[in-house]
């Protein structure tokens, strides 16, 4: 989707992000589909100028991105939380490597398990990894975010990670989007001491980490990403994301510390919003990341009457109940509404397989993506769905299970 200069635009988060890179200058896009991240690549080929392909998974999305930013060109790629696992190989050493263009990986995790095997909480690898991530609370915050992390990619020398959620990536809001900005394609220089990763340069580059680490809280002390909003001070909110919006939307008076940086964290500032607050809560879904990092900063944090779920979206109404306030009266599900699972497509190639495994009464060990819709009745054809690749490596360990079985 091309767009005017300066125009105003109704955007998903995802169309936001792309749109960001795009006006970044960013010249490289490469990802691996997944839901909620797969619109973001997808946006972003329809613009000119630029380069953009799938990869067959997300280690080799890392890699390439890397290949093309220590080439000199600003690139990001795109994938699902479950995919950061499959990426985190390189992810980890790009912390050491750091970048020549600025590079952006876009983490868009899942709280809900809408589409997906699990439910976790990108900000770990962030924390793991120590690499920089930026989290948007709605579409514009996206496209901004987006800008300044390739910014602040190339000022702090390391990868930066953005990340979304299912209700940022898939909700539209209004966009205000500018021009794009070519960026000069940086000088690839020979420097193995930066780019070949063997213990002896490693070392070197850990220390290197470690001072950049102290260079980027002291960022986050100052940053306007980062954004205290004093409002009635008897509660005070840490929060960040599209829980920002669920907040503002369940409590609307209450003061609140919105983290647009949400790693690393600014432990002074968190200590001087604390200080003005009579109580404190953190807020945030199905994950402790926050709560666990505000509290390692030195913040006190006070109880709920009603402690928040562990897993799960969050919801204004969730928030407001955690508190021990009233709820807007709502309509509850009285289940008499018949379930509509998800199918597999009318002629799709898969069901002729699923149904004769099932009648010859096979264990299939199957893989991801939609074919897993095999499992359900009435095919009822599919035992296993771990992860992508398992069914090959899964198949092989049952089947050695069984010669054992047998053997013994």
């Amino acid at each position: 989707m091309n767009t005017n200069d300066h125009d105003t635009f109704l955007m998903s988060g995802n169309e936001a992000i792309a749109r960001g890179a795009y006006e970044a200058g960013a010249w490289m896009g490469v990802g691996y589909p997944g839901t909620p991240s797969t619109e973001t690549l997808e946006s972003f080929s329809s613009y000119e100028d630029i380069y953009a392909e799938w990869a067959p998974n997300e280690k080799v999305a890392v890699e390439v991105a890397i290949g093309a930013c220590m080439g000199g060109v600003r690139s990001f790629c795109t994938m699902k939380h479950v995919g950061v696992n499959v990426a985190a190989d390189p992810i980890f050493t790009s912390a050491y490597t750091g970048v020549n263009a600025g590079m952006v990986i876009l983490a868009a995790d899942d709280p809900g398990i809408y589409s997906s095997q699990n439910e976790q909480d990108s900000h770990f690898y962030a924390l793991a990894t120590r690499i920089p991530m930026l989290d948007p609370s709605d579409s514009q915050e996206a496209h901004d975010f987006m800008k300044e992390a390739f910014e602040l990619s190339e000022r702090f020398d390391t990868p930066f990670f953005i990340r979304s959620s299912v209700r940022i990536s898939h909700t539209k809001s209004n966009v205000a989007c500018g021009p794009r900005v070519e960026v000069e394609q940086k000088t690839y220089e020979k420097n193995p001491g930066k780019w070949v990763m063997m213990p002896a340069n490693a070392k070197k580059r850990r220390k290197d980490a470690d001072a950049r680490h102290e260079q980027l809280v002291e960022f986050a002390e100052g940053c306007e990403l980062n954004r205290e909003e004093y409002r009635d001070t008897s509660i005070g909110i840490i929060c960040t994301g599209a829980v920002y919006e669920y907040v503002r939307e369940a409590l609307p008076d209450a003061s609140t510390f919105k983290l647009g940086l949400s790693y690393p964290l600014p432990p002074q500032r968190l200590a001087a919003f604390a200080a003005r607050c009579d109580t404190v809560y953190v807020i945030e879904e199905a994950s402790t990341y926050l709560s666990q990092q505000v509290t390692a900063a030195g913040v006190q944090t006070d109880q709920f009457v009603r402690p928040l779920p562990p897993d799960d979206e969050m919801t204004p109404r969730i928030i407001r109940e955690s508190f021990g306030l009233p709820v807007p009266d709502y309509l509850e599900f009285d289940g008499t509404i018949p379930p509509r699972p998800p199918a597999m497509c009318p002629g799709c190639p898969h069901r002729l397989v699923y149904n004769e495994l099932h009648r010859l009464k096979a264990i299939v060990t199957g893989d991801i993506g939609c074919y897993t819709l095999g499992a359900l009745p009435p095919l009822s054809a599919v035992d296993s769905c771990v992860d992508m690749g398992a069914s090959f490596s899964m198949a092989h360990g049952l089947e050695l299970a069984k010669e054992h079985l047998v053997e013994g």
